[in-house]
């Protein structure tokens, strides 16, 4: 599910910046692990509840498989292949993320293949977006790469939670 770059020197190092203590959401451990006191639990089953200090980041040298939730803001500076979904998100230069994303302010530095479904979504000079891409607000620069199409809609977010909820179904 994760892998490091170990081998990339041009990656930046974060081992010695602070950690991030993050809240996990109701529903987002297996229920094995919810009821049974495993997997890195508190004891009583419980899991850990901790408050959110500083933007959850997904650093350059990480690649993530797999969907992204966060009740937060979400910096990515990695890739993920998986989709995502948080409050603000920031796509980072050198980023990748190959899925769709859902988050209510959005600004895409890097590359992104799949639907964006965002209430502002901005598409900063070195952005390229191949997907459609559902908003209220939408800013492009100069010099960003956009192959899609824009659909201006009343509430973007809603519409992609209730319909994804539907399809699960």
């Amino acid at each position: 599910m994760f892998a490091r770059d170990a081998d990339n020197p041009s990656k930046r190092d974060r081992s010695t910046e602070p950690a991030v203590a993050l809240k996990p959401s109701p529903g987002a451990l297996p229920d094995a692990d919810r009821s049974g006191g495993r997997g890195g639990l508190a004891a009583g089953g419980s899991a850990p509840r901790v408050e959110s200090v500083t933007r959850t980041t997904i650093s350059a040298d990480l690649t993530i498989e797999g969907n992204v939730v966060s009740k937060g803001e979400v910096q990515v500076d990695g890739d993920i292949k998986g989709s995502i979904r948080c409050a603000a998100l920031v796509i980072g230069e050198n980023s990748e993320i190959l899925g769709d994303i859902i988050a209510e302010e959005i600004v895409v530095r890097g590359r992104v293949i799949g639907s964006v479904h965002g209430s502002r979504v901005q598409l900063q000079s070195t952005a390229y977006v191949e997907g459609d891409i559902h908003h209220q607000a939408l800013g492009i620069e100069q010099g960003a790469s956009f192959e899609g199409k824009s659909r201006r809609v009343e509430d973007p977010v809603g519409k992609a939670v209730a319909a994804r909820a539907a399809h699960a179904s």
